[in-house]
């Protein structure tokens, strides 16, 4: 297996971001639908034109894409520095339980680090043990500030 940051401006690493997030917004954990045309047609310029996003693809053996996880920079105020959200993780359901997943997050994790950011957030859903499993195995676990507050509550307000 081999990862690699993605060249959105490559067409068959952009097509392979394509087809990848594609599978996972069809899957029931990435909402059940596919992407709309027009989606998949714009999405790799519009992430080469937002030099804060990154993404990291993973291949097989038979240098088939696998994986994919699509990142952005945040900023932490507290700590005036970058954050790194891990926005999209994929793994396609025939290459899950290989450690696909630790290995793309282990580039992220480096370029984040070359980035000099502070640290890596990401949502999960709750009923999502195989990828909450992966994600603790890769040293994420829930945000808390002070115990008595609890830990952080994802939401959201669609526009």
């Amino acid at each position: 297996m081999r990862t690699r940051l993605v060249d959105y401006l490559d067409p068959q690493q952009a097509e392979a971001l394509v087809r990848l997030l594609d599978a996972y917004a069809c899957d029931p954990a990435g909402g059940g639908q596919p992407l709309d045309a027009e989606a998949k047609r714009q999405l790799p310029a519009a992430l080469a034109a937002r030099p804060q996003a990154f993404s990291v693809l993973a291949y097989d053996a038979q240098d088939e894409p696998v994986g994919l996880i699509n990142c952005f920079e945040g900023f932490s105020t507290f700590a005036c520095r970058p954050l790194v959200n891990v926005h999209d993780v994929v793994v396609l359901a025939h290459a899950r339980g290989q450690g696909v997943a630790q290995r793309m997050l282990a580039v992220v994790e480096e370029e984040a680090r070359r980035r000099g950011a502070c640290k890596l957030t990401l949502e999960v859903l709750s009923g999502n043990a195989p990828a909450l499993n992966a994600y603790r195995r890769a040293g994420f676990d829930g945000y808390e500030l002070d115990p008595a507050y609890g830990k952080a509550i994802f939401l959201q307000k669609k526009l």
